[in-house]
């Protein structure tokens, strides 16, 4: 008689190509997992294996139904990742889980693997292969841990005018945008922070590294610094403190959860990307939860590159809407609350 194969599984609901031949990849007997940045991975993983979780992104965590855990300390025996963005972050992550026997699988699409992504994880790990690629997609495999003095978070001193109150210690984390520099758009906006109105309390939407965050607060305005990325906390945590500045510092899905015309005065300089693929929707998003939240006559500071559509958006949901400065890459803009 003959035995008929059993049908191949069905991929798991929400799994994408990496997601799968992550778990395809994974020991034979991963025992406790430890999942970053992936959380449909962390969640279908959990019907079978013990399961943890980490995001970076507050949306993505907000996705896990497995417990969160602090990477750098959690108990754990295999690690699997989407590789991130930026380079740094990834080493970051290698330098959290680089203990014990840990086995580290990191998937991510053909096109944005790089050589310089295996010598972040062979900066912690003595071990560094790649697997071969399924769908256009690949894991790295580390093993043999190699335990550390820590590199992250960075700092570097910029030189500002005196106008601007001098040298600035930025801080950095390694998925933290811009790193321990001041970004081109966000340097446009620096340029004009003189004719914001004195002393208002100011919130910096996106904060990233702390650039905005901590020179308004130089400017004697009380700031409250929220972004979505625990890197950008963290660093913006840390040049206010590197400088001698407060502030008040939240991990928070942009302006949700703030009173309607609560705020005086926002300053932004929105992303464009979200994580490799550019998408404005962040964008569009945080121009009209600004429209909620800022109080009648509050104003909205925008940087972006000049080619994005946002004026339009910005006029009819915002109010009034002048162009601050004209530079050959980037708008500003001043919105006033209608």
């Amino acid at each position: 008689m003959t035995q008929v194969p059993d049908p191949p599984p069905e991929p798991a609901a929400g799994l994408d190509p990496v997601d799968r031949l992550l778990i395809d990849e994974m020991p034979p007997a991963p025992g406790r997992l430890l999942v970053l940045d992936a959380p449909e991975l962390a969640n279908a993983l959990a019907a079978e294996h013990p399961v943890v979780g980490w995001c970076d992104s507050l949306l993505a965590e907000q996705r896990l139904r497995v417990p969160v855990v602090d990477p750098a300390t959690a108990t754990v025996d295999t690690v699997l990742m989407r590789t991130p963005k930026a380079v740094g972050a990834l080493g970051e992550y290698a330098e959290w889980v680089a203990r014990d026997d840990i086995a580290l699988l990191a998937g991510g699409r053909v096109k944005y693997l790089t050589h310089s992504m295996n010598d972040a994880l062979a900066a912690r790990f003595g071990s560094v292969r790649a697997s071969l690629g399924r769908q256009k997609s690949r894991v790295l495999h580390a093993r043999q841990p190699r335990p550390g003095t820590p590199t992250w978070p960075r700092r570097a001193t910029v030189d500002l005018p005196p106008a601007l109150g001098g040298p600035l210690v930025l801080s950095a984390h390694g998925g933290t945008f811009a790193g321990t520099r001041i970004d081109p758009g966000t340097r446009v906006l620096v340029d004009l922070l003189d004719r914001l109105p004195a002393a208002t309390p100011a919130l910096d939407l996106g904060s990233g590294n702390g650039t905005l965050s901590a020179l308004l607060a130089r400017r004697g305005h009380p700031v409250t610094a929220l972004d979505e990325s625990w890197a950008a906390t963290a660093a913006t945590r840390e040049t206010l403190a590197a400088n001698g500045l407060t502030g008040t510092v939240r991990r928070a899905d942009g302006l949700t959860g703030l009173p309607t015309g609560s705020v005086p005065l926002i300053v932004c300089n929105p992303p464009f990307h979200v994580g490799t693929a550019k998408d404005s929707g962040p964008a569009y998003a945080m121009i009209e939860q600004a429209a909620r939240v800022l109080e009648p006559g509050g104003e909205l500071w925008l940087v972006f590159n000049a080619h994005l559509p946002y004026l339009p958006t910005l006029r009819r949901r915002i109010g009034p809407t002048e162009i601050v400065s004209r530079h050959p890459k980037y708008l500003v803009t001043r919105s006033v609350r209608g």
